[in-house]
C-alpha cells in the first residue's frame, strides 16, 4: 500500500467507514457513546495533519498566479455565497437548517480537494497554493456572511462562548501547531521525513471521523427525515451551480485546462469538518444545523466521485478547452 494508493480509493474508504458507522450505531446504540467523546480530539488531530500538508510557511507562493487565484477567490467569496443564500433561502424554511446549510456551503474546503484536483487532472500545486489563502478568507468572511444573510437572534446563539471556545481549540490552535511544525521540519533536511509520514494521516483520520460521526449523529438524521429532501435538492444543486460557475469564470479569466479543473474541485467542495465543530457547540435546539452539515459532507462524498470523471471529461475536456496556456 502506498499513500497515493491509499489517496486514490479514498471515496471507497469514506463510504466503507460511513458504512460502518452506521452499522455500529444499528447494533450497538448504547455503545457509541466512547465515539463521540473521541469525535473533538480526532477532529482536532485531522485539522492539524491536514494544516501540516498546507504551505503556511510559504503564504506568498500563493500570489504566483494572479488570474487563477482571483478566479477562485471571485468565485468562492463572491459567486457562491449568493448561490449559498439562494438555496438557503429556497430549501432551509427552519432557522437550524438555514444556519447548517450556510456554515457549510460558505467555507471552502482546504484538504481533500487537493487530492480531488491531483486525481482529476489538474495541476495540484495551484490547489496548494490557493488553500491557506481560502483559510484566511473565510476565517475573516465567514462572520460577515453570516451577520448579512441571518437575523440578529440567530446571531446571538452562533457568537456564543462555546462556540468561539471550539473555534479557538479545533481551528486556530491546530492551524498554530501546524504552522510551528513547518517552521521545525524546514531547518533540518533529515526532518521532512516527519512530514512525510503525517502525510499519511488525512485519509485514515477523516476515515474515523466520518465514522464517527455516522455512528453518533445517525439517530438525528434519522429522526429528521422530513428536511432532507430539501437538502439533497440545496447541495445537488450547489455541486451543479459550482461546476458551472468554473467553466465560467475559467473563460473569463482565460484559465488553461489543468488550472480550470483545480478551480471546479475548489468551488465544488466544502469544509464541512472545519464548520462542524462550530455547529456541534451550538445549543441542542440547533441540532439540525449538525443535520445538515453531515449530510452535505456525504452527498459531496458521492459528488466528488461523479466529478472525477464528469470534470476531465466533460467539463475541461484536454482536446476541446481554449484556455491560455502555461509554461
Amino acid at each position: 500500500m502506498t499513500r497515493q494508493a491509499l489517496e486514490k480509493y479514498q471515496v471507497l474508504v469514506y463510504l466503507a467507514a460511513i458504512a460502518m458507522g452506521l452499522a455500529l450505531s444499528t447494533a450497538l446504540p448504547g455503545r457509541v457513546g466512547v465515539l463521540e467523546a473521541l469525535l473533538w480530539p480526532l477532529l482536532g488531530a485531522l485539522l492539524y495533519v491536514t494544516f501540516t500538508q498546507v504551505a503556511l510557511t510559504q503564504l506568498h507562493g500563493a500570489w504566483c498566479d494572479t488570474r487563477f487565484m482571483a478566479a477562485a477567490v471571485v468565485g468562492n467569496f463572491l459567486l457562491l455565497p449568493l448561490v449559498a443564500w439562494g438555496l438557503a433561502s429556497l430549501f432551509a424554511a427552519e432557522p437550524a437548517v438555514r444556519l447548517g446549510v450556510l456554515l457549510v456551503l460558505l467555507v471552502p474546503c482546504t484538504d481533500w480537494f487537493i487530492t480531488f484536483s491531483h486525481l482529476g487532472g489538474g495541476r495540484a500545486q495551484y490547489a496548494i497554493a490557493f488553500s491557506p489563502i481560502s483559510l484566511l478568507l473565510q476565517l475573516m468572511l465567514l462572520p460577515f456572511y453570516l451577520w448579512l444573510f441571518l437575523d440578529q437572534n440567530l446571531l446571538v446563539a452562533v457568537v456564543q462562548r462555546e462556540l468561539l471556545m471550539a473555534f479557538a481549540g479545533l481551528i486556530l490552535l491546530p492551524l498554530l501547531l501546524a504552522f510551528l511544525t513547518q517552521k521545525w521540519a524546514r531547518r533540518r533536511r533529515s526532518r521532512a521525513r516527519h512530514m512525510e509520514r503525517l502525510a499519511w494521516l488525512p485519509v485514515p483520520l477523516l476515515a474515523l471521523v466520518v465514522l464517527s460521526i455516522a455512528a453518533t449523529q445517525f439517530g438525528v438524521v434519522t429522526g429528521s427525515l422530513p428536511v432532507l429532501g430539501g437538502l439533497l435538492l440545496a447541495f445537488t444543486g450547489f455541486l451543479i451551480a459550482a461546476a458551472l460557475l468554473a467553466r465560467l469564470l475559467a473563460r473569463v479569466f482565460e484559465l488553461p485546462t489543468a488550472q480550470g479543473r483545480v478551480l471546479a474541485f475548489s468551488l465544488g467542495t466544502r469544509n464541512s469538518f472545519v464548520v462542524l465543530p462550530l455547529a456541534l457547540s451550538l445549543p441542542a435546539s440547533y441540532e439540525l444545523a449538525v443535520v445538515a452539515i453531515v449530510f452535505q459532507s456525504l452527498v459531496e462524498l458521492i459528488g466528488m466521485a461523479i466529478f472525477l470523471w464528469w470534470v476531465p471529461q466533460r467539463l475541461f475536456p484536454a482536446t476541446s478547452w481554449t484556455g491560455r496556456s502555461i509554461p
